[in-house]
């Protein structure tokens, strides 16, 4: 997984956790909506849009193994002068 596919799934599980805490916990009242619930709706929505470009992404794989091998060398008179080890990362 990558950096931004582990900070998503991270960000999404706390709204999750955070989500159900707060059904549990408050009584069933109904208030006018502050402003303080477009931040909220906001903040969810930004955690979800996030997770879905997150996981739009290919996946990633890093190898430790470089990958080395010998090139030619030649002089600018296009004579051989002798192999240099070349390894790309």
């Amino acid at each position: 997984m990558s950096i931004k596919t582990k900070i998503a799934a991270l960000a999404l599980a706390t709204l999750a956790v955070a989500g159900s805490l707060a059904t549990t916990t408050t009584k069933a009242e109904a208030y006018p909506l502050k402003p303080w619930g477009y931040v909220g709706a906001g903040i969810a929505t930004a955690a979800i849009v996030g997770t879905a470009i997150a996981a739009s992404n290919g996946p990633v794989y890093y190898t430790s193994a470089r990958r080395c091998g010998w090139a030619p060398r030649y002089d600018v008179f296009g004579h051989y002068i002798g192999s240099v080890r070349v390894c790309s990362f």
